[in-house]
């Protein structure tokens, strides 16, 4: 691999980059395609960008339905013909006593990672309200099946079903524009929220923030195209495209919101 394609990239995504790279030989040499596990919306970003510079190879993304936020890929040699069944996806149904517990995705996302296994394996966990699903790799099915049995106190069990049972699930995620000296993690929440910038120093530094579901403290983190954001008790932010500079330096963004 070119060591220049690292320095598109942070320095703590390089070994995704060098994975996605063995994705990529793999598909090359083995002429056959390649399924990776979920992908959040930044590390599918890099994995369109890393395979768009081969011209023989392709890629397509599939998380259950139109909007999903994590997703799967393929990547594949371009005579490849993709279908549904090459992406692997499960969707699960949690059932659970709903006149008597009330569940969240923090609560089904903590249960799922007691189990043992990567978040990486897990796609999105969505809700109309009272039915709670999520998607997972297919293979990871009956071990997930017979290990969860509760979420926090209430008694659970988990059910397949199809994709056409998806529920209808409402995020009101809002799209804006924003403009700001810099994409530093903390400038951008006080911008999008309307807090100061101690109050946004207080809630990364008291592990109130995550980038990419991984928590972070540093301040002066620069974002990317396609990081997510996550601010406990304010909601979620990402990066969707940088637009350019103002007359006046100043970075003009699109971002998803989606306000608690």
């Amino acid at each position: 691999m070119n060591v220049n394609v690292f320095q598109h990239f942070r320095k703590d995504e390089h070994p995704f980059v060098e994975l996605t790279n063995d994705w990529i030989v793999k598909a090359a040499e083995q002429y056959m395609p390649v399924l990776t596990d979920y992908l959040d919306p930044r590390q599918a970003f890099i994995v369109k960008s890393l395979v768009g510079t081969h011209q023989d190879l392709k890629v397509e993304f599939d998380g259950g339905f139109e909007k999903a936020e994590r997703v799967r890929a393929v990547i594949y040699p371009d005579y490849h013909q993709v279908s549904e069944s090459d992406f692997d996806l499960t969707l699960l149904e949690i059932n659970y006593p709903e006149k008597f517990a009330e569940l969240s995705h923090g609560k089904i996302l903590g249960t799922l990672m007691g189990t043992g296994l990567k978040r990486e394996y897990f796609g999105d966990i969505i809700t109309d309200g009272s039915k709670w699903q999520f998607f997972i790799q297919t293979d990871k099915v009956n071990y997930v099946i017979t290990q969860l049995d509760k979420v926090g106190r209430f008694p659970v069990s988990l059910t397949e079903v199809p994709l056409t049972n998806l529920v209808h699930f409402k995020e009101e995620w809002s799209e804006e524009q924003l403009t700001v000296s810099s994409l530093r993690l903390d400038t951008v929440i006080a911008s999008v929220f309307k807090i100061s910038r101690q109050r946004a120093k207080v809630l990364v530094e008291g592990n109130k923030v995550k980038v990419n579901w991984a928590e972070t403290t540093k301040l002066d983190f620069m974002l990317e195209d396609l990081d997510v954001i996550s601010i406990r008790g304010f909601g979620r932010i990402q990066v969707r495209r940088i637009l350019g500079r103002t007359k006046k330096d100043k970075l003009r963004l699109e971002i998803g919101v989606l306000r608690k």
